[in-house]
């Protein structure tokens, strides 16, 4: 098969030659064949040296690169026995990091896996595929034949949920729905033994928070005989966590009636309907805050993301300043907040010095405990620190 081929600039190759799978426009000095939306390319130097393999889009970032030519050993075909090859050695990465009693884990972590523009999430048994490329969408379905052929039976479903990620006008073509397979949703799935349904239809993300799942663990250490309150809870993950360990109370708020509906399905999965240690509040976050003068040994903020392009960080600083020095003015004296950041354009050191910021406005004496980041199946590329989103931090708040 012969695919398009871009060139380089003299000089513009270093960033490919040590594994960054972006390819920006500025650095393309001419290319071979008519160029569209989500085609295939190659990527050559500017002495006609081949580099890698990468879908191309007419855009700042021009290609996405899925294959290294240092590390494939030439020019790929992204055919089935590619895919099928490339994702029996991801799962078998998979298998010696996910332990223990559960069944939901993410599969591909896009650029952390060399997928670029691809999340595969696996939900006991059933994959959700969401791309975030014209290029990678238009594999779904040969993905989906190399889905089948790595998991065999054990695979009941694939179900694309790719039309609010892709680009807006391609993604106005685009309708989610069952690639293979099909099986009823909310679905029942196990995470270190706590049951949780998931609903990858109309839920966030491709249905449960699988990037908070050792945080959620860490939390359980805290929680016996605590006082707890999880902010944005969404379906729920950190109060059953915190229940199984033994909490007094939990409290979960979300601005979303859904969510709630979720989180107390989630609860009842696990404890049953009628446990008093539970209550859920269908309300906004900052409100329930500020409106509230109850005091928590553990206060847990997850909030979506603030910002998700450059323009908006600004805003987003000052909203999680806001938000940590009304959640830390929630502790008890001698307790924890974990406090979360998954927007992307907010670095590490940024999180950390906005919260400096909100102790400094709650008066709160605090120290450090944990910093907290996402999970082994969210692998980032040391090659693209930019796949790093999730940052944490865990508060000893006097």
């Amino acid at each position: 098969m012969t695919f398009s081929k871009i060139y380089l600039q003299a000089g513009r190759d270093e960033a490919v030659r040590r594994f960054h799978p972006w390819v920006f426009s500025r650095a393309i000095s001419r290319f071979d064949g008519d160029l569209n939306d989500g085609d295939v390319v190659e990527v050559f130097d500017s002495k006609n040296k081949y580099l890698a393999t990468g879908h191309y889009h007419n855009g700042s970032i021009a290609v996405r690169i899925f294959s290294f030519g240092a590390m494939a050993g030439g020019p790929v075909t992204p055919d089935l026995p590619y895919w099928t090859q490339k994702l029996t050695h991801i799962r078998s990465i998979r298998q010696a990091i996910v332990t223990g009693d559960t069944n939901c884990y993410r599969l591909v972590h896009g650029e952390g896996d060399g997928c670029t523009g691809l999340i595969l999430d696996m939900y006991n048994g059933v994959a959700v595929l969401q791309a975030h490329s014209i290029g990678m969408h238009r594999e779904r379905d040969t993905i989906t034949d190399a889905l089948k052929a790595v998991f065999g039976d054990e695979l009941k479903a694939v179900y694309d949920k790719s039309a609010d990620t892709v680009p807006d006008e391609y993604g106005a073509t685009v309708t989610n729905g069952y690639l293979f397979g099909r099986t009823s949703v909310p679905h029942p799935v196990k995470e270190n033994g706590n049951t949780f349904l998931v609903d990858w239809i109309t839920g966030q993300k491709t249905g449960f928070f699988l990037d908070q799942r050792d945080n959620r663990t860490l939390l359980a250490k805290y929680a016996q005989g605590k006082n707890i309150l999880n902010a944005f809870c969404y379906s729920g993950g950190f109060s059953v966590y915190a229940l199984e360990a033994g909490a007094s109370l939990v409290h979960s708020v979300d601005v979303s009636q859904k969510a709630i509906d979720l989180t107390n399905q989630n609860i009842a999965a696990n404890f049953g309907n009628d446990d008093a240690r539970h209550e859920a509040y269908a309300e906004d976050v900052m409100h329930y805050l500020k409106a509230h003068d109850h005091k928590y040994d553990v206060v847990v903020l997850d909030p979506p993301a603030f910002a998700k392009s450059l323009s908006a960080r600004h805003r987003a600083v000052q909203g999680y300043k806001r938000l940590n020095a009304e959640g830390l003015r929630r502790v008890a004296k001698g307790g924890i907040l974990f406090t979360f950041s998954c927007s992307q354009v907010v670095d590490r050191e940024l999180f950390y010095n906005t919260i400096v910021a909100a102790a400094i406005e709650a008066g709160r004496q605090v120290r450090v405990l944990h910093h907290l980041s996402q999970p082994a199946d969210h692998p980032v590329s040391l090659f693209h620190p930019e796949g790093g989103y999730l940052k944490g931090l865990v508060l000893w708040v006097e």
